[in-house]
């Protein structure tokens, strides 16, 4: 057990209750005088956003034998849609049957697409629930609550799944956040994996493509992992295959052998092969020059997604390795939501300008539907340098032939996430207004290898900060004024830059923040970011916890406008983040606004409640830059 750390008064301790009327009434009051203050610039906004972010949004994309499955946002509503081999689109959920403020979050079908399980959950709330429905019948077969994640189907009657225990402890008594495989068979459910995974561990399940094999990954944060192997139907011959301190991933059991993806060495992402547990490993395709995000098999041929520059490329494989083909994209873009059933693969493709393009892979790519954004639009790449001499990779998004004058820099910077080119439906009214939107690729993400993630977390975590800032001041050194946007762990990272350089600011937005980095491990699922930041309880791990947490480190001086967002219904990271740090920032006179919205959580929300959210913060953020819509 480690000693208490040095104490630091909290004034504001007792936000994190809010079963406590008087912290909701005070934030709901902070609420209502930021939304009078944006009202009328927000109200010019909305309709324009809106006329971008109703588009059909597609967020899951997987591949059966009965045909291709999608998850797609459609104007206010969620729908699963059924895509047949013939063509014919069946419409199979929507999420207005379900209720109101209704968030979708993903899906899953069985190897026949006969079963299909969708998730769902109020207002974003990362708790939620899982339905079982027949595909042809639509009959409801099978409801599970809570944190609920990767269904694999045994046969249509049986299927194993994960259970996050975030709150209570696992039937085992491990304390959560800590996560267990069950089986479900007639109503009844068994555990079948996990007793004794430590807390702050994480268990994944899928299957072999063929069926035969349950490939299972535990996982230590974002640090470490283990895969473990065995025949699908027998839990009893689930034996360790590989891990270590580093990140492993299985790819597919093919021809008698477990392939997996290790990032060991120069953390770039090697794919290995092994026939049984604990047997000698072989290479199959050793490291490239750019860091492996993925890969699936498809006929016999490995299909393997790597970032350049934070872009993706495809490349083909043979089994042993040898290079095929290489397939890039016009844009800089990045594949999702890729998927193969051994016979084919599915995928798609989005950018700043492209909010979809799903592609099929038999050995060679189709486009099976597509939607795009036409205009005078740049996409150009530039790079800084950091405090350390490392270079930073930014992406930088405008009207064409429009000088950077008002930048809208996002960054994140942990986890293993990289930052990629999406289609952010609020930025193109900025866009097409004169704004200038920037993406940092910067340490702590994985957009250039394990190497750079580890270069970026705990101790090491003042470099993302660095990294940022070289970013902000690339573009001041150019005369433009500058606002830092960040969400979650993006989050902590503009409120680490706000308090430590607030001069290099002209305004900061930060959304559904952790900041409170003496306490976070205390709220909610905290916990199982200790592996990335560092333990609170432990002195050492304190004092570079204590240097940069922003909560702690607000000071009397000049601060920039300051927007900070976050939602009730957010269930992984504790809102008294947020409202701690404004009440803070309140005490020394900065000028800073909390919105606090009553349907959202860190998963998502509505598409009518996120609109207006993003409505408020770009006029926020217009009026720093006195732009007009």
């Amino acid at each position: 057990m480690y000693t208490t750390v040095v104490a630091i008064e909290d004034p504001y301790i007792w936000m994190e209750d809010l079963n406590n009327p008087k912290v909701i009434e005070w934030a709901l009051n902070e609420d209502r005088k930021t939304r009078e203050m944006l009202s009328t610039l927000a109200k010019k906004i909305e309709s324009r956003i809106a006329e971008y972010f109703l588009m059909p949004r597609i967020t899951v994309v997987t591949v059966t034998r009965k045909g291709y499955f999608i998850l797609v946002r459609e104007k206010d509503c969620y729908k699963v849609e059924l895509l047949t081999r013939d063509g014919e689109i069946i419409e199979l959920v929507n999420s207005k049957e379900v209720g109101d403020e209704i968030v979708f979050q993903t899906i899953q079908a069985s190897e026949e697409g006969n079963r299909l399980a969708y998730y769902y959950s109020h207002g974003g709330l990362d708790e939620g629930v899982v339905r079982i429905v027949d595909v042809d019948s639509l009959e409801l077969l099978d409801e599970l609550k809570g944190s609920i994640y990767n269904i694999v189907w045994i046969d249509d009657n049986r299927y194993y799944y994960v259970r996050f225990f975030r709150t209570k402890p696992a039937p085992d008594g491990v304390q959560p956040p800590t996560s267990r495989i069950y089986l479900r068979e007639d109503g009844k459910d068994i555990m079948v994996f996990g007793e004794g995974v430590p807390t702050s561990h994480f268990i994944g399940i899928i299957p072999s493509t063929d069926n035969s094999k349950a490939l299972i990954t535990v996982s230590y944060g974002w640090k470490k992992s283990t895969v473990y192997g065995g025949k699908l139907e027998y839990p009893e011959t689930w034996r360790r295959l590989y891990g270590g301190d580093f990140i492993v991933h299985p790819v597919d059991y093919v021809n008698g052998e477990y392939l997996l993806t290790t990032y060991e060495k120069n953390g770039l992402g090697r794919i290995i092969a092994l026939s049984e547990p604990d047997s000698k490993s072989r290479i199959v395709i050793d490291e490239q020059p750019h860091i492996l995000q993925e890969a699936v098999i498809v006929k016999g041929k490995i299909l393997a997604h790597y970032l350049v520059d934070a872009s993706s490329v495809l490349k083909t494989f043979t089994l042993k390795g040898n290079l095929l083909h290489e397939i890039k994209f016009n844009a800089p873009g990045t594949v999702r939501s890729l998927d193969s059933n051994g016979h084919e693969a599915v995928f798609f493709y989005e950018s700043f300008l492209v909010p979809y393009k799903v592609y099929r892979f038999d050995g060679s790519l189709k486009i099976m539907d597509y939607r795009e954004i036409t205009g005078d639009f740049s996409i150009e790449e530039e790079w800084t340098t950091s405090k350390d001499g490392t270079k930073i990779h930014m992406f930088v998004v405008k009207k064409r032939n429009v000088d950077p004058k008002n930048v809208l820099i996002y960054g994140y910077g942990g986890f293993r996430h990289a930052i990629t080119p999406s289609f952010r439906s609020y930025i193109i009214p900025y866009i097409l207004d004169g704004g200038t939107f920037v993406i940092a690729n910067i340490r702590g993400g994985i957009e250039y290898g394990e190497r750079w993630h580890r270069e970026g977390m705990r101790e090491k975590k003042q470099n993302v900060f660095d990294d940022f800032k070289a970013a902000i001041k690339f573009f001041k050194d150019r005369g433009a004024r500058v606002i830092a946007m960040g969400q979650s762990n993006g989050g902590l990272l503009v409120g680490a830059v706000l308090t430590q350089n607030p001069e290099i600011l002209d305004g900061a937005v930060i959304g559904y923040p952790v900041l409170d980095m003496l306490r976070f491990h205390k709220l909610y699922i905290g916990k199982a970011w200790v592996p990335e930041y560092g333990n609170p309880e432990d002195p050492r791990e304190a004092s570079y916890l204590a240097k940069y947490s922003p909560y702690h480190n607000i000071r009397e001086t000049k601060y920039p406008p300051t927007l900070v967002y976050t939602g009730l219904n957010d269930d992984r990271v504790h809102p008294a983040h947020a409202f701690k740090f404004v009440a803070k920032l309140k005490d020394v006179n900065a000028p800073v606004f909390l919105r606090v919205e009553n349907e959202s959580g860190h998963s998502g929300a509505s598409p009518r409640t996120k609109i207006k959210e993003y409505a408020d913060i770009m006029a926020f953020i217009y009026k720093i830059f006195e732009m007009e819509p």
